[in-house]
C-alpha cells in the first residue's frame, strides 16, 4: 500500500516562480492548516513533525537524499528556460532594492572590493554584465537544475512556462491531486492558486507589490528577442549541452532562432 502523502515538498530555483509559489503555498498552507516549513538546509530534514501534513519548500530544489526516499513524501519541482533566467537574473541583481539578496552587498576582493551589485553595475555594456551573471550565480542556478534527479517516481517536474499560461488552473490541479488534495481541500487551493496568478485574481490587483513585479517581468521565451547575439554564441558554448539536456532544445542550432530585432549588447549601453 502506498502511503498517504504527508510531506508536501516545493522545488524552485532563483527566477523560476519562487516568489509565486512561496505566496501560494504559504496561503494554502494557512487556509488547510498545513504548517509551511522552509528547508535551506538539507540536514534540518529530520526536524519535521513526525505527524500531519507538512508543506516543505527549498529555493534552490536541494533535498536531502534521505527525505527523497521517504514513500510519504510528495515534489514538486520546477524549472524555467536557462536564458530567461540568466536576462531575468541579471537585470534583477543590478536593480534589486534593499538587501533582498544578501548575496549581493558581500565585499569581493576579485572586484576591487567591490560587491557583487556593484560589480554588475560598474560593467558599461549589456554584453558584458550577462557574460558576469552567466560565470557568477547564473552558473550556480544551472548547476542545481541540472543535479535534479529528474524521472523521480514521487516528483512531478514543471516548467515555467507551462504554468504561467495554465490559465484553466489543469496542471496545477494535477499537483494537487499528486500532492493527495481532494474535495473541498482541493477546491479551496485550486482556488487560491488561481487568485495568485497573472492570468487571475493578481492581474487586477496592485496590492502585491513584489510578487506581482516578479511575475510581470517572467515573460516566457525573451531569450529570442532580448539575448544579444554574441551572448547567446557564449551561452551556446558554456551550456548548449545543459540546455538539451533540460530538454529546452534538441540540439545545438538554436541560434537561428534569434530574431533579427534582438539587441547586439556591444552597442547596448548599461542601463540605469
Amino acid at each position: 500500500m502506498i502511503p498517504t502523502p504527508r510531506i508536501l515538498c516545493i522545488g524552485t530555483h532563483h527566477k523560476c516562480g519562487t516568489v509565486w509559489m512561496r505566496r501560494v503555498w504559504r496561503l494554502i498552507g494557512q487556509a488547510l492548516d498545513i504548517p509551511m516549513r522552509p528547508l535551506h538546509r538539507p540536514r534540518k530534514w529530520t526536524d519535521l513533525p513526525e505527524e500531519g501534513r507538512v508543506i516543505c519548500v527549498n529555493w534552490s530544489s536541494r533535498f536531502a537524499p534521505g527525505l527523497m526516499e521517504r514513500e510519504d513524501a510528495r515534489f514538486l519541482h520546477i524549472i524555467r528556460d536557462p536564458r530567461d533566467v540568466l536576462l531575468s537574473g541579471a537585470r534583477y541583481h543590478e536593480t534589486a532594492p534593499g538587501r533582498q539578496e544578501n548575496f549581493l552587498h558581500v565585499p569581493n576582493p576579485d572586484w576591487n572590493g567591490r560587491t557583487y551589485q556593484q560589480q554588475i553595475r560598474h560593467l558599461p555594456t549589456r554584453e558584458e554584465k550577462l557574460a558576469f551573471e552567466m560565470a557568477q550565480h547564473h552558473a550556480s542556478v544551472l548547476a542545481e537544475m541540472t543535479a535534479w534527479p529528474y524521472g523521480h517516481p514521487r516528483a512531478i517536474d514543471l516548467r515555467y512556462e507551462d504554468l504561467i499560461e495554465d490559465t484553466d488552473c489543469a496542471i496545477f490541479g494535477r499537483v494537487l491531486d499528486h500532492f493527495g488534495f481532494q474535495g473541498a481541500e482541493h477546491d479551496t487551493a485550486l482556488e487560491i492558486y488561481h487568485q495568485n496568478s497573472l492570468f487571475g485574481g493578481l492581474k487586477d490587483r496592485s496590492d502585491v507589490g513584489r510578487l506581482k513585479t516578479h511575475v510581470s517581468s517572467g515573460k516566457t521565451r525573451r531569450w529570442l528577442t532580448e539575448l544579444p547575439p554574441r551572448t547567446a554564441a557564449l551561452y551556446l558554448e558554456r551550456h548548449g549541452d545543459d540546455l538539451i539536456k533540460l530538454g529546452y532544445e534538441s540540439d545545438r542550432t538554436w541560434l537561428d532562432k534569434l530574431r533579427p530585432d534582438a539587441m547586439s549588447g556591444s552597442e547596448t549601453q548599461a542601463e540605469g
